[in-house]
């Protein structure tokens, strides 16, 4: 099977389980979608939704952020891992959307990369989910999901998202990937499918025996 083959397969598969998927992320505008997914690093998507309600409740605008002392905002994110960091970053990006931008989240990946904390995958999202503004977001998830449904070969997240952007069409980036995601966690899971047990994995390589292993940067 080729791969652009198995890239229609896969999107008739992932179509037929999550038709329409929602943000994991709980959010109501850009600014609560950019902090959700700042915390979401290294952190799952439930402990996340379980914070931000708390959070929120005290500053959902960047101008009730900046107002908050940075402790506290560690304070209440801490379970988050990474508290620290997310704390000085949350505080930091509220302070200069509030000087440089009218207190508004930028609708633009390059400013957004530019604020603490905010990394390409996150602008990504941001750009994706709240804007509609396609992008192709690339996490572990995906990045195994690609390497083990043999849609890329990229040792890192930027190939990756190079070689996704190549096979699907921009139309299906923003729900492609949190499609992937969803599928991943529960279909096939690194440590559970191993390229051998779901849907995708057994349609795109019903010949594969052995565990598949994934390359490693």
């Amino acid at each position: 099977m080729r791969k652009s083959e198995r890239s229609e397969k896969i999107s008739e598969i992932l179509n037929k389980y999550f038709p329409e998927p929602d943000v994991p992320l709980k959010h109501s505008d850009p600014f609560t979608l950019l902090i959700a997914v700042l915390l979401s690093a290294q952190c799952t998507d439930e402990r996340v939704n379980s914070i931000t309600p708390i959070l929120f409740k005290k500053a959902r605008n960047p101008k009730k952020m900046a107002l908050l002392e940075e402790k506290k905002i560690y304070k209440i994110i801490k379970p988050c891992g990474l508290g620290p960091q997310k704390a000085k970053a949350i505080k930091e990006l509220s302070l200069i959307l509030i000087k440089e931008h009218d207190s508004k989240v930028p609708e633009s990946l390059e400013e957004l990369e530019k604020l603490p904390g905010v990394g390409h995958k996150t602008a990504s999202v941001v750009m994706s989910q709240a804007f509609n503004v396609p992008a192709f977001p690339v996490d572990t998830h995906i990045h195994r999901c690609a390497q083990r449904w043999g849609l890329s070969l990229g040792k890192n997240v930027k190939t990756t998202e190079y070689d996704l952007k190549k096979l699907f069409p921009e139309k299906q980036w923003n729900k492609l990937h949190i499609q992937i995601i969803m599928y991943a966690r529960k279909y096939c899971p690194a440590r559970g499918c191993f390229g051998l047990e779901c849907s995708i994995c057994k349609t795109c390589f019903p010949n594969r025996k052995s565990k598949f292993k994934h390359k490693k940067p």
